[in-house]
């Protein structure tokens, strides 16, 4: 095939970009647009002065997939990419104690013994067992869900019993570990899907197994530079990214897309169309509202949202030695998930997120300064509250919760630059439906078949890539999506290519 076949990437997002990646190197036609002056979406930098910020993802997890995206191309990721392993992976401070968390097991159980009175009783089981889920979930996870002969596939079948469909991850955890704060190191990763361990389906404990078995990393520069290699390997197989060039809609006759209109008004036809925006925000706006069905504006509002995030960006005129990852627990950690998902109100005592990448990584702030990321889950949207009024004060807030509880006390004297992002920010500036920073919930009527499919269901010609489509939110998942997506346009154009167990 000598690139006869366009396919147009809405969103230069992780799952546009490795998209674009795996099909250009196919022989295809790839053109990209993309509404932000850089790649990334929300994996793109934040430039401040001479700080760099992640807008989104710091944790690299499951790096052999994104090592597997670049093989796919004949590429080695460390040829674009500097990586980092982190070891302790990050730090988690609770009211009475704080724990480090290894990737080293030995580490962790030493840890575990010194920190809790149960010790380490039950982590050797949680890693046999959570790791035998993984390995069974898995093929489940990189398969298509297009239609039900292909939902009820023999591994599907195999997985059955490991759904734990009536448990949560943090009553599956019970099986493990008897104290809730033992219970909530394994299980806080719920919120990387935007959702509370009391509410997220038992598969997903196999979460904090990923980072214990295969580790976390920091990618120098950081995690926005996979984006700009993503594109590196697009242009250099002959694609092309279009950067400040928002879509005004998606071109569609009788229910087949056949190509984008730009907001300048011109016209992009397409063989194939792949949609890497928020999946919510793109039907609603890029669709007109009598085009589809399962998923109108009215039944999407009615679909169940990831919890959002508050972001603060502080370049510091000063060298803070904390941790490179450090999550702070709520003293009330179920008031405070209450709040967040069901309640929907602001939360006086809160848990948060700190990433102090610079004292890993000297090429995010001027020597002797700091690069803080701060990110607060808060309720989405379908929230009452005004951000207008209410981000000032939430900010003052999130300082006293710097000085108190990670005791910078100076940090208000210190800062050179900031930005913040909010509920409505995300969903004014970044075009997330509802602000909900992770998309859909991962509950169980919202996975697999369930979940809006890879190649669109109410759309031909239509392929979806992100959170929002199988399998879900996360880079490593993002980066799957991709995957799978670019292989159905390759089963239908009969192009072959090199699966890696794809």
């Amino acid at each position: 095939m000598q690139r006869t076949k366009h396919i147009v990437i809405v969103g230069a997002g992780p799952g546009g970009l490795c998209a674009g990646m795996l099909l250009s190197h196919r022989g295809f036609k790839v053109s990209i647009y993309e509404k932000n002056p850089e790649v990334g979406g929300r994996n793109r930098p934040i430039n401040m002065d001479d700080f760099v910020f992640d807008t989104g993802p710091t944790f690299l997890l499951m790096k052999y997939i994104l090592d597997e995206m670049f093989e796919l191309c004949d590429k080695r990721s460390s040829d674009y990419l500097e990586f980092i392993k982190l070891d302790p992976m990050y730090r988690l401070l609770f009211s009475d104690r704080a724990v480090d968390v290894y990737s080293d097991r030995d580490k962790m159980r030493a840890e575990l013994q010194a920190k809790f009175t149960e010790g380490s009783v039950g982590f050797d089981q949680y890693i046999e067992k959570e790791g035998k889920r993984f390995r069974k979930l898995y093929p489940c996870i990189k398969r298509d869900y297009t239609s039900l002969k292909a939902f009820f596939s023999w591994d599907l079948i195999q997985a059955l019993p490991y759904l734990a469909l009536n448990h949560s991850v943090f009553t599956n955890l019970g099986k493990y570990f008897k104290a809730e704060k033992m219970r909530l190191i394994f299980s806080f990763q719920s919120k990387y899907l935007g959702m509370s361990p009391w509410e997220c389906p038992a598969l997903f404990t196999m979460l904090s197994y990923l980072e214990h078995e295969f580790g976390i990393y920091h990618v120098k520069g950081g995690l926005n530079k996979i984006a700009a290699a993503m594109a590196k390997v697009i242009t250099e197989q002959g694609g092309t990214i279009h950067t400040d060039t928002p879509i005004e809609s998606l071109i569609i006759e009788d229910k087949v897309v056949k190509g984008v209109r730009l907001q300048d008004g011109t016209a992009v036809m397409a063989d194939e169309v792949i949609v890497n925006a928020d999946f919510a925000h793109a039907m609603t706006q890029l669709v007109k509202p009598d085009e589809l069905k399962q998923h109108s504006p009215e039944k999407l509002k009615k679909m169940e949202y990831s919890c959002s995030t508050f972001m603060l960006y502080l370049g510091l005129n000063k060298r803070y030695d904390i941790s490179h990852h450090t999550i702070v627990f709520a003293d009330d950690y179920v008031s405070n998930v209450a709040n967040i998902f069901r309640n929907k109100t602001l939360s006086d005592d809160f848990s948060f997120y700190v990433q102090n990448a610079s004292i890993t990584d000297d090429s995010l702030a001027p020597e002797g300064k700091s690069a803080l990321y701060v990110l607060v889950p808060m309720p989405n949207n379908q929230s009452d509250v005004d951000w207008e009024s209410a981000c000032a004060n939430v900010r003052e807030k999130v300082l006293d919760a710097l000085a108190t509880r990670l005791g910078l006390t100076d940090i208000r004297e210190q800062i050179a630059c900031e930005k913040v992002i909010t509920p409505q920010t995300w969903e004014t500036a970044e075009s997330v439906f509802m602000g909900a920073t992770f998309s859909l919930s991962h509950k169980f009527s919202q996975l697999l078949y369930w979940r809006p499919r890879n190649k669109f269901q109410e759309l031909d010609q239509c392929y979806l890539v992100g959170g929002g489509t199988h399998p879900g939110s996360g880079l490593p998942t993002i980066y799957e999506s991709a995957r799978i997506s670019s292989n159905l346009i390759c089963q239908k154009y009969g192009v072959s290519y090199n699966s890696i167990d794809g």
